[in-house]
């Protein structure tokens, strides 16, 4: 059986960014394919994996919607205990994939098996549904950790997060104008 990983960028002794995708799209999305190969233009190491009702439906499986979270914990934590890494390890993930991440991350901080953690469109709650807070486990958080969030996500927009009490570890980057997919507005010029 081959890797359970498609790896971009240097070697295992580099500082290593393991990344879980998000609830309904594969690890080799386009969003997934450019975010590797940024941070492997940045030197860094990108490791993705599928979770395994992910990995199902590539072989042909039922299209069902993802465990809950919770569920998926142990994956995640299988994935970093297989993973060759010889330098740092920051964990994280798309959108669920990144809240997986961040549920384990204080347990692996606390061993010393992880330096950080980075989340891209974190889903803060469902969308339409801002009083169901995904964020308890975020206001104690002690690993460090960057978001970087689209300002009108409807998973969490600049307005609703800046009301969370989060811990100080987490660092938020606001990508203006951008969605959950961290993509701007489009806008239409050129009018006459």
């Amino acid at each position: 059986m081959g890797s359970p990983f498609l790896l971009s960028g240097g070697g295992a002794d580099r500082t290593t960014v393991l990344l879980a995708h998000g609830a309904g799209a594969a690890m080799d999305t386009p969003f997934m394919n450019a975010i590797a190969e940024g941070l492997a233009g940045q030197g860094l190491r990108v490791a993705r994996f599928e979770f395994g009702y992910m990995a199902e439906r590539r072989n042909g499986g039922a299209k069902r919607p993802p465990p809950k979270a919770e569920k998926l914990q142990a994956e995640f934590q299988s994935a970093v205990s297989q993973l060759a890494c010889e330098g740092p390890l920051i964990i994280g993930g798309k959108s669920m994939g990144g809240r997986v991440a961040s549920m384990i991350a204080d347990g692996l901080y606390a061993e010393a098996r992880i330096c950080g953690l980075l989340c891209l469109g974190y889903p803060f709650h469902p969308p339409g549904k801002p009083e169901r807070l995904r964020t308890a486990h975020l206001e104690e958080l002690k690993t460090p950790a960057l978001i970087c969030q689209g300002s009108r996500d409807p998973f969490g927009t600049r307005a609703e997060v800046q009301g969370y009490a989060l811990s100080a570890a987490v660092s938020l980057n606001w990508l203006e104008d951008g969605d959950h997919d961290l993509k701007p507005r489009k806008t239409v010029t050129g009018f006459g």
